[in-house]
Order: structure tokens, then sequence, then C-alpha cells
């Protein structure tokens, strides 16, 4: 491990290093490109901050975003010739000065060898979490989440990739898509002729909070043509901050579980931090009490793979509550009466309101 984080192993010299710094687009469909810079990245896996520290002693702040191999929604394609195919993805979050977007296709090989492949924005935009199907001689890349003014309401982002050539093909769906949908599932069917998306996030418009898919979709391989397989009812809805600020549940969770494990020091730097985000002191208590609405109900069960998950069973019902940074997402899987879900959604728009001393509103899907 040592040997991959060691630039000089690659030949690279800081003059290399800022000529290959930045990510890039590319002039053809696709242009290749050999980078003793990007290789040695591909392998030490270094994230930009500490890319540039090493080899500039300087952060990107003046300089741009650096170009990284540490990303979160890129899709991995394994390939039955022993090469693996690496496809967008997201290096850090939009806060940072090192957030990008990439629209590149990186190749590695059992010896080592790395390729990469760059695309003119029109031919692939940046993608990221999406998904890549291996379909005979073609890689069928399905969604994006991208950049928020590139989104577009209602429709699937659908390109396929040839692992020979890689020339990377707009494909135009038709019938009913899912719409701007991302970090969702899509698995070959038996007969292999039909793609299946399931789960995932929708985009449904600007300065709205991302839906959750519900549905499962086909995507018919010879046609290109979307059929909507389920018509699950499900009453989805959320709870934000008027003013579009952070709730910070997870923060307060994790100050009411240090002041329940006795603590204190880290209790009291953890509520200073809080009070700063929401400009008030909040009793951490109250979140004990978010879901509970008088109504018979199960237990609060926490999700073991998804922190920010907690779901309770309603008259028979599944209610889901996932607590995201800027908003309360709720899905009811199947049908509460209106008394009900007014109930819910009155209670749930108060509590959060306390607990975060900042007016919030239900926004409906």
């Amino acid at each position: 491990m040592e040997e991959e984080l060691n630039p000089q192993r690659f030949g690279v010299t800081p003059e290399l290093f800022r000529e290959w710094r930045e990510p890039r687009f590319g002039n053809a469909n696709p242009q290749k490109l050999k980078s003793r810079v990007w290789e040695w990245l591909v392998h030490s896996k270094l994230s930009g901050y500490s890319s540039a520290q090493l080899m500039l002693g300087s952060s990107p702040l003046k300089g741009g975003p650096t170009w990284s191999f540490e990303r979160f929604g890129q899709s991995v394609t394994e390939l039955p010739d022993g090469r693996t195919i690496f496809i967008g993805g997201e290096h850090e979050d939009f806060y940072d000065p090192d957030f990008n977007i990439y629209n590149d296709v990186v190749v590695t090989f059992p010896d080592k060898a790395v390729d990469f492949y760059c695309y003119r924005k029109p031919d692939f935009p940046p993608t990221d979490f999406h998904t890549a199907t291996q379909v005979g001689e073609k890689i069928v890349i399905i969604g994006s989440l991208g950049y928020k003014e590139e989104r577009s309401p209602g429709y699937t982002q659908l390109y396929a990739l040839d692992p020979g050539s890689f020339e990377i093909r707009k494909l135009e769906g038709s019938g009913t898509p899912p719409g701007w949908i991302h970090n969702h599932d899509a698995v070959l069917s038996e007969d292999e002729k039909s793609i299946i998306v399931t789960k995932g996030k929708i985009h449904i418009g600007k300065g709205q909070a991302l839906k959750e898919n519900v549905d499962d979709w086909k995507l018919s391989l010879d046609n290109w043509g979307w059929e909507r397989l389920t018509g699950r009812n499900w009453t989805q809805f959320g709870i934000r901050r008027k003013d579009h600020g952070g709730l910070h549940l997870f923060l307060i969770r994790m100050a009411l579980w240090n002041l329940r494990s006795g603590q204190e020091d880290q209790y009291q730097e953890m509520m200073s931090n809080i009070s700063e985000l929401l400009g008030h002191h909040p009793d951490v208590k109250r979140i004990e009490d978010l879901y509970n609405f008088g109504l018979e109900h199960t237990d609060l069960y926490g999700d073991e793979e998804v922190y920010n998950l907690f779901y309770c069973d309603i008259e028979g019902v599944r209610v889901r509550f996932m607590e995201e940074q800027y908003s309360l997402q709720i899905v009811i899987e199947g049908r509460l009466s209106n008394e009900q879900e007014s109930l819910i959604k009155g209670q749930l728009l108060d509590k959060v309101s306390t607990l975060v001393n900042s007016p919030c509103e239900v926004e409906e899907y």
C-alpha cells in the first residue's frame, strides 16, 4: 500500500501533477488518455485535498477541484476478460472546493494497467448514482443525480457504453419512465429482454426534496420502452423548514445518546454545535416522542443498515421516517384513514417546528 501512495513510483512530479491536477472533458467520443498522475491516483485512492497537499503543499481553494478516484455513486462493472469498468461518480459534496461530478470511464486491467476515456459533455454529461448493466456487447447506463441545474424532472437519463470502442451513445426511451431517478437498483431480467429498476430516489422539481421511488419499472431492450410494473398508491410527504435550513436531527440524536451514556463533555460540545446551527438550545429529549402520535402502533424500530431510517406499524400499515439533513421524509406503505394521515402530518409539523425552533411546512409529493 505504501508503494501505491508513493508518486515517484509512477513518475509523478509536482510539475506533472499541476498539468494533470484538474478534471477535464474530452474532445471526442471517446478521447483516450494516458496519465501517470491519474494512474497514481487510481491506485492510491487519495482524496483531492490529500494529493494536492502532498504534491503542492496547498489546498485547491484557488485552483478548482483536484482529480480524484475516491468517489461516491460510481458504477463498477467486471467483464469476463478481467477488465473492470468504472463510470462517473462524484468526489466530495457540493460545499467542498474539490466537489466534482465526473463523466469519465476508467478501465483497470489484471496487470494493474489503467486506461482513461474522457467525453464531451454533450455526448455524456457528468453522471453519478446511476446503474450500469451489462447487456450482451454493451453496458446500459440508467439514471443520474447530477448537478442541480442539469436535472430534468420526468425524464430518465439513458446511455449505452460499447466496452470495445468505448463510445457512449444516448438512448431515447419511450413509454412511461420513472423520472429523474438515481441511487436505484437495476437487474437484467431472467429472459435477458429487459432491465428491472427498483428503489432509488426521484428528483421531482427545483427546490423540492427528493421523492422515494416506491414502484418497479421495466425497460425493454428491444425498443427502449419503459413500463410501470406496479402502482403502489403509498402516501409520501416531507417536513422541512420554511427557510430551507437544516433540521440536524441526527446531531440531536447523537447529543441525546451522549447524555444518556453519561458522556457529559461530548454532550456539552455537541450541544454547543447544535445551538450554533439552530440558533437555540433544543430539549434533545423531545426527539424520543417525535413518532408517538397517540395511535395504536408497534414499537419504533431503527434500520440496522440505514442509520437515519425508523419505522413502525400503525393498524398493520408500515410507516417509515427518513431523517435527512434538510427534511424529514415520511412514507406510509398503504392506506390509513384521512383523519389518521392528517393527525400524523399535524403532529410532526408541530413537533419538528418546536424541536428546531423554526417554522416548518409539509411538502406534498
